[in-house]
C-alpha cells in the first residue's frame, strides 16, 4: 500500500468518528460568535439556537443568544434567555448584567434594581455601574413626569417620557403616557399612531385602547369614543381615567344637544345658558369647545349682544385658528360694530383659507366699508339724512356756512378761529360733493371721488360760498349778512 493511501485512509477514519453534542454545540457557538462580531445577528441567532438544541443546559449559550436578541431589539426574548442563563448558573455575572440591560430597555425599574444588586454581589461595586446610573436617571425622570402629570403640564410629561425612551426604547408605559399627553395637547394623530403600534403587539392593552378613545373624543367622534371607553371598562372595570372621561364625554354631548335643541326652538337665552354650562365640562376638548363657542356667538348675535358674540368667536378661534364659521361670524360682527379694520383682517384670513368668489366679494365689500368709514361723513357735517333733497342740502349748507364763516369769528382767539375755519371748509366740501349729482352718487357708493379727475383739495370753500350766494341773486333772503359786491364782508351783531 502506498504512503499516500495510508494518509487518505487516516483522514477518512477521523472524519467518520461521530462528534459529541457538546463539541458540535461549541462549534455552533463559535460560528455564532463569528457572525455576531460582523453584526450578522440573525445568522448568529440561528447558530445559538442550534447550540442550545444540542446542549439545553449551558448558561453561556443562553447568555450569547440573549445578547443577540438585544441587538435585534427583541428585549423580552433577551430577558427570558438571561433569566434562563442565571437559573442554570446562579454565579453567571454577565447574565445578571444582561437582565439589567433588558429591564432598562423595557422600563422595568424593579427588575433593573434586582439584577444590578445581584451583579454587584458577584462582581463588586464597579460591576453594572452604568446600569445603576441608568436606573437612577430613569427614576428621576419618572418622578418628574409624575409631578408634571399631576400639574397637567403635559408638554413637560412628553419631554420626560422622551428622555425615558432614550434609555427604555421598548417601554410601553412610557410610550402610552406620552401618547396620552399628546392627545391632551391636541396632537391626536401622533397619539393614535403610538397607541396603534402598541395594539399590534397586544390587542387587549387597555391603556392603548383608552388613548385611542381619548383621541376620538377630542376629535368629536362621540360614538366611536364611547365604544372604546366601554371596551376598556369591560377589560379593566376599575380604570379610573376611562370611567371619568366616559362620564364627561356623555355629559358634554348631552348639554351640547340640549343647547342645539333650545336654539332650534328659538329659546335663545336657554340655549346660551346650556352652551355656557357645556363649556365648563372639559376645557381640554378643544374641538368641541370651539364649536360650543361658535354656537354661543350665534345665540349672542340673535340676542343682539354683538360684543359678546365677538368675544365668543375669538375664544373659538383661539382653540381652532382656521375655524371658518367663527371667522365669518366675527367679521360680520366687527362690521356691525363699525370696526372695519378688524373685519377686513378676518375676511383676508378667510379668503386665504378659502379663495371662493363669495369670500372674495365679502373681502371687497369689507375693504369698501373701511374706506368709507375713513372718509368724512358729508351728510353728518351738513346735519341731513342720506335721502335729503337738493333744497334740503342747500338750506343745510346755508345754515352751516353762516355759522362757521371766518368773518363771523374774526375776533375770536386763534384756536377757535382756526377751528371755525376748518369747519367752514368741511361744510364747503360737503356741499361741493352732495350738490353735484354725479359726485353724490360716487360718494354714496364708496367710490374714490378723485377717480373722475377732480380732487377734494381743489375745492375752495370761499368760492363755493360766493357762487352759492351769487346764484341766490345776492339778496339777503339767500345770504343774510352778505353785502352786494362783497360777499365776504360780514358784520354779525
Amino acid at each position: 500500500m502506498a504512503d499516500s493511501d495510508v494518509v487518505d485512509l487516516d483522514l477518512t477514519i477521523d472524519s467518520l468518528v461521530p462528534k459529541s453534542p457538546e463539541r458540535l454545540a461549541e462549534e455552533k457557538k463559535e460560528s455564532g460568535n463569528h457572525l455576531y462580531k460582523f453584526k450578522n445577528y440573525k445568522g448568529a441567532l440561528t447558530m445559538y439556537d442550534e447550540a442550545i438544541q444540542l446542549c439545553p443546559d449551558n448558561a453561556a449559550y443562553y447568555g450569547n443568544r440573549s445578547a443577540c436578541y438585544m441587538m435585534l431589539g427583541m428585549y423580552k426574548k433577551a430577558l427570558e434567555d438571561a433569566q434562563k442563563a442565571v437559573s442554570l448558573d446562579s454565579t453567571f455575572t454577565k447574565g445578571y448584567i444582561r437582565m439589567a440591560k433588558c429591564c432598562i430597555a423595557l422600563g422595568d425599574l424593579a427588575g433593573v434594581e434586582q439584577a444590578v444588586h445581584r451583579a454587584t454581589e458577584l462582581g463588586g461595586a464597579e460591576c453594572a455601574a452604568s446600569e445603576r446610573r441608568a436606573l437612577e436617571a430613569l427614576r428621576k425622570l419618572h418622578e418628574e413626569g409624575q409631578r408634571a402629570m399631576e400639574a397637567a403640564d403635559y408638554r413637560r410629561v412628553v419631554f420626560c417620557m422622551d428622555r425615558c425612551l432614550d434609555y427604555s426604547p421598548s417601554c410601553t408605559k412610557a410610550k402610552l403616557t406620552k401618547a396620552e399627553c399628546l392627545a391632551m395637547l391636541g396632537r391626536c394623530q401622533e397619539a393614535q399612531e403610538i397607541a396603534n403600534d402598541s395594539l399590534r403587539f397586544d390587542s387587549f392593552d387597555t391603556e392603548a385602547i383608552y388613548v385611542r378613545g381619548l383621541c376620538l373624543y377630542f376629535e368629536d367622534k362621540d360614538e366611536q369614543a364611547f365604544k372604546h371607553f366601554q371596551q376598556v371598562l369591560r377589560l379593566a372595570p376599575d380604570h379610573k381615567k376611562a370611567m371619568e372621561t366616559y362620564k364627561k364625554a356623555k355629559l358634554l354631548k348631552q348639554k351640547k344637544e340640549e343647547g342645539n335643541e333650545a336654539f332650534k326652538m328659538g329659546r335663545w337665552q336657554q340655549a346660551l345658558s346650556l352652551y355656557n354650562e357645556a363649556l365648563t365640562i372639559d376645557p381640554n376638548n378643544k374641538i368641541v369647545n370651539a364649536k360650543l363657542y361658535y354656537n354661543k356667538a350665534t345665540v349672542c348675535a340673535k340676542l343682539n349682544q354683538i360684543k359678546e358674540a365677538v368675544e365668543a368667536c375669538t375664544a373659538a378661534l383661539e382653540l381652532d385658528e382656521n375655524y371658518v364659521k367663527a371667522l365669518l361670524r366675527r367679521a360680520k360682527c366687527y362690521s356691525e360694530l363699525c370696526e372695519f379694520e378688524e373685519a377686513v383682517k378676518d375676511y383676508e384670513k378667510l379668503y386665504k383659507i378659502d379663495k371662493s368668489k363669495e369670500n372674495k366679494q365679502l373681502l371687497h365689500q369689507a375693504k369698501l366699508a373701511l374706506k368709507k368709514s375713513k372718509r368724512k361723513d358729508y351728510y353728518k357735517i351738513l346735519g341731513i339724512d342720506k335721502s335729503a333733497s337738493e333744497d334740503e342740502i342747500k338750506k343745510a349748507y346755508r345754515k352751516r356756512a353762516l355759522v362757521h364763516h371766518p368773518d363771523r369769528h374774526a375776533g375770536a382767539p386763534d384756536i377757535e378761529r382756526r377751528e371755525q375755519e376748518r369747519r367752514f371748509k368741511e361744510v364747503g366740501e360737503a356741499y361741493g360733493v352732495l350738490s353735484d349729482p354725479k359726485k353724490r352718487v360716487r360718494y354714496d357708493h364708496g367710490q374714490d371721488l378723485n377717480d373722475d379727475g377732480s380732487s377734494m383739495a381743489d375745492i375752495d370753500p370761499n368760492e363755493i360760498f360766493q357762487t352759492f350766494c351769487s346764484r341766490g341773486g345776492q339778496n339777503f333772503n339767500m345770504c343774510s349778512g352778505v353785502f352786494p359786491g362783497s360777499p365776504f364782508s360780514f358784520q354779525f351783531g
